[in-house]
């Protein structure tokens, strides 16, 4: 597996559980890396079932959440399925207000998403 500076990536069964080593992810070089991570969970290594666990994360720019939008394309491409879990209310709000909660399958927890795999 490779080395993430971004993410940490762990395997409950068979799925690829990602966490988030920054609690704001702002930094536009950050968030290329980041994205460049993500989208090689499925490119490269070619992983079906991801789960996105936000619970360490306080904020997201608009950048970021372009990069999610853009993996889930890429995950439902490839046949594979994309949970988000433990998003905090103030970013669950930005998912909301941007129609972003109806695109992506979020749940409460990762034990929520792992069991809706």
């Amino acid at each position: 597996m490779a080395g993430y500076q971004q993410i940490k990536v762990t395997e409950v069964g068979d799925v690829a559980v990602v966490r988030f080593k920054h609690r704001r992810i702002i930094d536009e070089a950050a968030i290329q890396e980041l994205g460049d991570e993500l989208f090689a969970l499925v490119e490269q290594e070619k992983r079906e079932a991801i789960l996105l666990n936000f619970e360490d994360v306080e904020f997201l720019s608009s950048a970021a959440l372009g990069k999610l939008i853009k993996m889930d394309k890429k995950v439902k491409s490839a046949a594979g399925k994309l949970k988000l879990a433990s998003i905090r209310p103030e970013i669950y709000e930005v998912f909301t207000l941007t129609r972003l909660d109806r695109l992506f399958d979020i749940k409460d927890s990762e034990r929520e998403a792992l069991a809706a795999f």
